[in-house]
């Protein structure tokens, strides 16, 4: 009997070849769970090697390619369930990846949105990229995570297996419960893809909820294998993170923190241009421009969800100090070389 208590929702876009090699081990071991193929007006033949190869997987349609954040946003509405588990397709899943995370977050109402433990399907003795064991920022909104500072990868030696709170869960393999989703506007959708993970976790800790990671339930992930290394990545990179900034840092010293972010930027826009990158140079420029257009608009998202009930500034399990400086300048390549003092931890 299938269960429709969690849905297992994959965002698809011409991912055939993902599909065929990573299904296999979802039905297999999200047996009792609701599967859904969400598919983002995919060209290929994505559709039709499902319905003949999986015909228990529930499959919606979104009329266009939306990108990551109004593509789930689209075809989640859609979907009935108490947890969304938003899956790349790019990703094999274990034995009890599911039940871990759901006992943890039943038991725990405050808890909105979890991660499990991801490792590199290429290398799975090591931690990969897009979540690794829990995500965190510093105070300039440089996102890093346990066992990954910038693109240093660490070995998994069980050194971050407990389970605890962090600042933001990966879109990679997210858990979230409905209500809380739906109760923030769920993603971005402005966003396209990129970083509307962090928007969202930091929206659902302003109004009072926790995120957390649960590493005794471990996935693989390919990473970049549904979004190239490109300036495009670059461009959404940039541009979405200065946007998140903008709209959850509580007020006094907003403006400040931005443009020193702004100096950062061009900093790293310079490097890129010294590494033989012009195009990422592009990208960075294109991105400021495009934050500044964004910027009334931004404003006006932030006014808004300030007027909810529970709302309150949360800076909580931020890093406050400058990760760009403890990774280039001080060499702190390992998530346990930072300084956990420095970790804003109010209970």
């Amino acid at each position: 009997m299938i269960s429709k208590k969690v849905a297992v929702v994959i965002l698809n876009y011409n991912g055939r070849k993902f599909l065929e090699t990573f299904l296999p081990s979802v039905t297999t071991f999200s047996k009792g769970f609701h599967v859904v193929l969400a598919d983002n007006n995919s060209s290929d033949d994505s559709i039709d090697f499902v319905k003949k190869s999986y015909p228990e997987i529930e499959i919606v349609k979104n009329a266009i390619n939306t990108g990551f954040a109004q593509g789930y946003n689209d075809a989640l509405k859609h979907v009935k369930a108490e947890y969304y588990v938003l899956l790349n397709s790019d990703v094999e899943v274990s034995a009890g990846w599911i039940e871990n995370i759901i006992s943890l977050m039943d038991a725990r109402p405050e808890i909105a949105a979890c991660q499990p433990k991801i490792l590199d399907y290429n290398n799975k003795h090591k931690f990969e990229y897009a979540g690794a064991a829990g995500g965190f920022i510093d105070k300039y909104g440089y996102p890093f995570c346990r066992g990954r500072v910038f693109n240093h990868l660490e070995e998994d030696k069980g050194q971050y297996n407990d389970v605890t709170e962090v600042f933001w869960a990966t879109g990679a393999c997210m858990f979230v419960r409905a209500d809380a989703y739906w109760e923030v506007g769920g993603f971005d959708g402005d966003y396209f893809a990129h970083m509307e993970e962090i928007d969202l976790c930091w929206r659902l800790k302003n109004i009072g909820y926790k995120i957390y990671v649960h590493p005794l339930s471990t996935v693989y992930h390919v990473g970049g294998g549904t979004l190239e290394v490109s300036p495009h990545k670059t461009y959404l990179n940039f541009r979405n993170n200065l946007t998140t900034l903008t709209k959850n840092y509580p007020g006094p010293f907003l403006f400040f923190k931005v443009l020193f972010r702004l100096k950062l930027d061009g900093i790293a826009a310079i490097k890129f241009l010294s590494d033989g990158q012009p195009g990422h140079l592009l990208a960075v420029l294109k991105a400021h421009f495009s934050y500044y257009a964004w910027l009334p608009k931004t404003l006006s998202k932030r006014k808004k969800m300030k007027t909810h009930p529970k709302f309150h500034f949360n800076l909580n399990h931020i890093y406050t100090r400058n990760v760009v400086m403890e990774f280039f300048v001080r060499k702190k390549k390992n998530y346990s070389d930072l300084s956990q003092s420095s970790f804003l931890n109010e209970q």
